[in-house]
């Protein structure tokens, strides 16, 4: 049995709080940026934050007795699609490891959608292997002038901070040199890209960094810890991008199955052995995740959320190419190949073919899958890892 301390808010505590804050910002009649500001500052964002800082210090599990109240009275959501990369990655990473100057600066717009975040980690010469980074950070006085290139960055056509790893150290090992920091994406040294994708649009970039400052202030963690900061980034990513809370046949599997009991005249037994299978993969998967939630929901994040991601992967790319063929010549058209850097990705606002060409990039985006393979083998099952001969060896003198 968990105890909690003293003045911890339980479920109908919670709903009272929810409840209170209706009643003095009624939904109909606020305005959407002062509501989500004053839910925020009631502590209603991140229950299980700390108080000040959009939490109260709950249960994690709670967070879903405030998300229905909300819901229920009709307030406005603070777009969590659109802002993804901010609530899954760079808040927890803050939360984390920042100073209480950082965190009151950070965590409110961010939640409020005020301000949107990015990632700079990939780079053209590491993205598998990112630890060996290339991107320099030089200490000048007070800053950190960084020079280098980022790629596959989603939203920095639209982000106001990104969270960035850079090397600061050449002369030791590649996971010991790297520094982690936030990134002002405003600097007149940030140049931003549009990468054009098989699906037409350009929701990723490559982001080119010359000579952008980034003052000390806003370095997450210590000089040289950034490989350990990345690593909370990256298991709450893989968690977000897997580990997604949907209902049952909810998700692609969902769409099909629809698909499938509409249209009798596109049945074959070879396509309704395939989608039982599937279905039953996505149902085990959806199951998984609530246990890895759960498990969230009293500790951080572990490296199961990368077997949630490669399943969340494979299902995506095996189900949309189910579909395609399931709907035959209509799963052969494509509706818009206008180049769009839009601001989320929507599965499910656009056609078969859509869906098919953008699940190839599940198994690239937030770790390949060969990698999470290896995660999964050395950290989870427990199996030798590969023998490494770069490891003890300073990343200048590394091969590339």
């Amino acid at each position: 049995m968990t105890t909690e301390p003293a003045g911890t808010p339980d479920e109908e505590g919670l709903r009272h709080r929810v409840r209170a804050l209706l009643d003095e910002h009624d939904p109909a009649s606020t305005e959407r940026l002062a509501f989500l500001r004053a839910r925020f500052d009631a502590g209603l964002a991140w229950v299980h934050y700390p108080e000040g800082l959009g939490g109260l210090g709950a249960r994690r599990s709670l967070q879903g007795v405030v998300e229905a109240e909300f819901t229920a009275a009709g307030a406005p959501d603070n777009e969590p699609r659109r802002i993804g990369i901010g609530l899954g990655m760079a808040a927890p990473t803050v939360l984390t490891y920042g100073t209480d100057e950082q965190k009151a600066r950070f965590l409110r717009p961010l939640w409020t959608g005020e301000e949107v975040w990015c990632q700079l980690f990939s780079e053209p010469g590491a993205g598998s292997d990112l630890a060996s980074l290339g991107t320099r950070a030089v200490r000048d006085g007070d800053d950190w002038v960084v020079t280098g290139q980022k790629v596959w960055t989603s939203n920095a056509h639209n982000a106001r901070w990104a969270i960035l790893i850079a090397r600061t150290d050449p002369d030791l090992p590649k996971h010991r040199g790297i520094s982690y920091f936030v990134c002002d994406m405003t600097d007149p040294g940030v140049e931003v890209r549009p990468l054009r994708q098989i699906t037409g649009e350009a929701e990723f970039n490559e982001v080119f960094l010359t000579g952008v400052r980034i003052p000390d202030a806003h370095r997450l963690g210590a000089v040289g810890d950034g490989w350990r900061v990345a690593q909370t980034t990256l298991m709450n990513e893989r968690v977000a991008i897997g580990g997604a809370s949907i209902p049952r046949e909810g998700g692609m599997i969902g769409t099909v199955a629809a698909t499938w009991r509409e249209r009798p005249e596109l049945r074959t037994p070879d396509l309704h052995d395939r989608l039982l299978r599937l279905w039953v993969d996505s149902e085990v998967s959806r199951l998984t995740a609530e246990r890895v939630r759960q498990q969230l929901a009293v500790g951080a994040p572990g490296p199961e959320g990368s077997g949630l991601k490669l399943a969340f992967a494979r299902l995506n790319q095996q189900i949309s190419g189910l579909e395609v063929e399931l709907l035959g010549e209509d799963g052969l058209r494509y509706s818009d190949w206008t180049m769009t850097r839009p601001e989320t990705v929507d599965f499910f606002g656009r056609d078969a073919g859509y869906r098919y060409l953008r699940a190839k990039g599940n198994s690239i985006e937030g770790g390949t899958s060969e990698i999470l393979r290896n995660i999964v083998s050395e950290r989870v099952l427990g199996l030798p890892s590969e023998p490494r001969t770069d490891k003890d060896a300073a990343w200048k003198d590394l091969p590339r």
